[in-house]
């Protein structure tokens, strides 16, 4: 009982902390995977959540200065965006689930859950990310 609890707090801690340093202009990004696949659910907007740590630099590059970019500003509202930090014992366990291996790695699904599209790797600009949340949101009007 100790040991979860442990966890628990520990997992719920790094998500705080980890919600905390997105810079300010940053679309709202839940923590859990299950939340983002419900807000998709409901809302109909397709997800993408992205797979990251923090000890991993293009995903801390990609954190600070391609999300709350002007480029993808104008996407915020078009996706349920989820930061799930492998660091943390649930989302590890989501992201092994996954048979993922490297981050960053972004994860595009459709509003009911079935994948559109993936980003493996960082991404050098602004500019390319925001090309490929358009290319993802034509797949997901099909």
């Amino acid at each position: 009982m100790k040991n979860t609890l442990l966890a628990l707090t520990t997992a719920l801690i790094a998500s705080i902390l980890n919600a905390a340093d997105f810079p300010a202009s940053s679309p709202q990004f839940a923590t859990s995977h299950d939340k983002v696949l419900s807000s998709a659910k409901e809302n109909g907007k397709p997800a993408l959540i992205v797979f990251s740590a923090s000890w991993c630099g293009p995903c801390q590059e990609m954190k600070k200065n391609v999300y709350p970019s002007a480029e993808v500003k104008p996407f915020h509202d078009k996706f349920n965006w989820a930061y799930l930090d492998i660091d943390v014992p649930t989302n590890l366990k989501v992201f092994e689930g996954l048979k993922l291996e490297s981050v960053p790695y972004i994860l595009f699904l459709d509003a009911s859950g079935k994948k559109l599209d993936v980003q493996d790797g960082g991404v050098e600009t602004s500019k390319e990310f925001a090309a490929k949340l358009e290319a993802v949101l034509k797949k997901a009007a099909h």
